[in-house]
Protein backbone atom coordinates (compact mmCIF):
# COMPACT_ATOMS: atom_id res chain seq x y z
CA UNK A 1 0.00 0.00 0.00
CA UNK A 2 1.01 3.53 -0.99
CA UNK A 3 1.89 5.66 1.99
CA UNK A 4 3.82 8.10 4.10
CA UNK A 5 6.71 6.40 6.27
CA UNK A 6 6.94 9.34 8.33
CA UNK A 7 5.87 13.07 7.68
CA UNK A 8 9.71 13.91 6.91
CA UNK A 9 9.38 11.78 3.81
CA UNK A 10 6.44 13.11 2.91
CA UNK A 11 6.74 16.47 0.53
CA UNK A 12 4.56 19.32 2.12
CA UNK A 13 1.16 19.92 0.38
CA UNK A 14 1.03 15.73 -0.38
CA UNK A 15 -2.13 13.70 0.37
CA UNK A 16 0.65 11.96 2.98
CA UNK A 17 1.75 15.28 4.92
CA UNK A 18 -1.99 16.33 4.95
CA UNK A 19 -2.55 13.32 6.93
CA UNK A 20 0.01 13.29 8.98
CA UNK A 21 -0.81 17.05 9.82
CA UNK A 22 -4.99 16.36 10.59
CA UNK A 23 -3.59 13.81 12.86
CA UNK A 24 -0.92 15.40 14.94
CA UNK A 25 -3.42 18.26 15.13
CA UNK A 26 -5.96 15.68 16.66
CA UNK A 27 -6.47 15.57 20.53
CA UNK A 28 -6.44 12.85 22.83
CA UNK A 29 -8.66 10.46 23.03
CA UNK A 30 -9.13 11.53 19.28
CA UNK A 31 -5.90 10.86 17.86
CA UNK A 32 -5.27 7.46 19.38
CA UNK A 33 -8.61 6.40 17.95
CA UNK A 34 -7.39 7.96 14.49
CA UNK A 35 -4.26 6.38 14.37
CA UNK A 36 -5.54 2.81 15.36
CA UNK A 37 -8.25 2.41 12.76
CA UNK A 38 -5.43 4.01 10.61
CA UNK A 39 -3.52 1.18 11.12
CA UNK A 40 -6.20 -1.11 11.08
CA UNK A 41 -6.99 -0.43 7.98
CA UNK A 42 -3.68 -0.08 6.37
CA UNK A 43 -3.18 -3.91 7.58
CA UNK A 44 -6.69 -5.19 5.75
CA UNK A 45 -6.68 -3.55 2.90
CA UNK A 46 -4.89 -4.48 -0.47
CA UNK A 47 -1.27 -3.58 -1.39
CA UNK A 48 -2.54 -1.29 -4.29
CA UNK A 49 -4.95 0.78 -1.69
CA UNK A 50 -3.75 4.63 -1.39
CA UNK A 51 -4.15 6.78 1.03
CA UNK A 52 -6.09 10.09 0.69
CA UNK A 53 -6.82 13.14 2.43
CA UNK A 54 -10.27 14.19 1.30
CA UNK A 55 -13.87 15.68 2.01
CA UNK A 56 -11.30 17.30 5.08
CA UNK A 57 -10.33 13.73 6.30
CA UNK A 58 -8.40 10.81 6.05
CA UNK A 59 -9.09 8.08 3.54
CA UNK A 60 -8.61 5.31 1.65
CA UNK A 61 -9.24 4.64 -2.10
CA UNK A 62 -9.27 1.36 -3.35
CA UNK A 63 -10.88 0.71 -6.96
CA UNK A 64 -12.71 3.54 -5.94
CA UNK A 65 -13.77 5.44 -2.98
CA UNK A 66 -13.52 2.68 0.09
CA UNK A 67 -13.80 5.11 3.42
CA UNK A 68 -12.83 7.72 5.48
CA UNK A 69 -12.39 8.72 9.28
CA UNK A 70 -12.23 11.76 11.20
CA UNK A 71 -12.20 13.37 14.96
CA UNK A 72 -15.22 15.25 15.98
CA UNK A 73 -16.51 16.96 19.35
CA UNK A 74 -17.21 13.23 20.94
CA UNK A 75 -16.14 10.64 18.71
CA UNK A 76 -14.40 9.61 15.73
CA UNK A 77 -16.68 9.08 12.77
CA UNK A 78 -15.84 5.94 10.35
CA UNK A 79 -17.44 6.29 6.93
CA UNK A 80 -17.78 3.38 4.84
CA UNK A 81 -19.00 4.82 2.16
CA UNK A 82 -21.74 2.03 1.83
CA UNK A 83 -25.47 2.53 3.22
CA UNK A 84 -26.65 -0.32 2.44
CA UNK A 85 -23.58 -2.38 3.90
CA UNK A 86 -24.12 -0.04 7.12
CA UNK A 87 -27.72 -1.58 7.19
CA UNK A 88 -27.06 -5.13 6.24
CA UNK A 89 -24.66 -5.16 9.95
CA UNK A 90 -27.37 -3.41 12.12
CA UNK A 91 -26.94 -6.36 14.40
CA UNK A 92 -23.02 -5.99 14.84
CA UNK A 93 -23.69 -2.04 15.22
CA UNK A 94 -25.51 -2.24 18.28
CA UNK A 95 -23.90 -0.02 21.07
CA UNK A 96 -22.72 2.37 18.26
CA UNK A 97 -24.67 5.22 16.58
CA UNK A 98 -25.24 4.90 12.82
CA UNK A 99 -26.45 6.91 9.93
CA UNK A 100 -26.96 6.61 6.78
CA UNK A 101 -22.95 6.50 6.10
CA UNK A 102 -21.27 6.57 8.78
CA UNK A 103 -20.82 4.94 12.60
CA UNK A 104 -19.23 6.78 15.52
CA UNK A 105 -16.85 5.01 17.77
CA UNK A 106 -17.45 7.54 20.96
CA UNK A 107 -14.32 8.34 23.10
CA UNK A 108 -14.08 6.22 26.34
CA UNK A 109 -14.40 2.90 24.48
CA UNK A 110 -12.01 1.33 22.50
CA UNK A 111 -12.15 1.23 18.98
CA UNK A 112 -13.78 -2.36 18.04
CA UNK A 113 -10.90 -4.19 15.70
CA UNK A 114 -12.98 -6.85 14.61
CA UNK A 115 -15.59 -4.72 13.18
CA UNK A 116 -13.54 -2.05 11.30
CA UNK A 117 -11.44 -5.42 9.98
CA UNK A 118 -14.91 -6.97 8.89
CA UNK A 119 -16.11 -3.53 7.32
CA UNK A 120 -12.79 -2.91 5.48
CA UNK A 121 -12.74 -6.53 4.28
CA UNK A 122 -17.27 -5.86 2.81
CA UNK A 123 -15.86 -2.65 1.91
CA UNK A 124 -12.88 -4.36 -0.53
CA UNK A 125 -15.33 -6.82 -1.55
CA UNK A 126 -17.46 -4.29 -2.75
CA UNK A 127 -15.45 -2.60 -4.51
CA UNK A 128 -13.85 -5.30 -6.15
CA UNK A 129 -17.67 -7.15 -7.37
CA UNK A 130 -18.03 -3.30 -8.70
CA UNK A 131 -14.84 -3.78 -11.52
CA UNK A 132 -13.68 -0.25 -10.62
CA UNK A 133 -10.16 0.49 -11.58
Amino acid sequence: MKYAKSKAAAPAGSEESKIEDYLEAAAEPARGMLEAIRKLVRAAVPAEATEVFSYGMPGFRYKGALLWYGAFKSHVGFFPGSPPMIQSLAEDLKGYKTSKGTIQFPFGKPVPVALVKKIVKLRVAENEARGKV
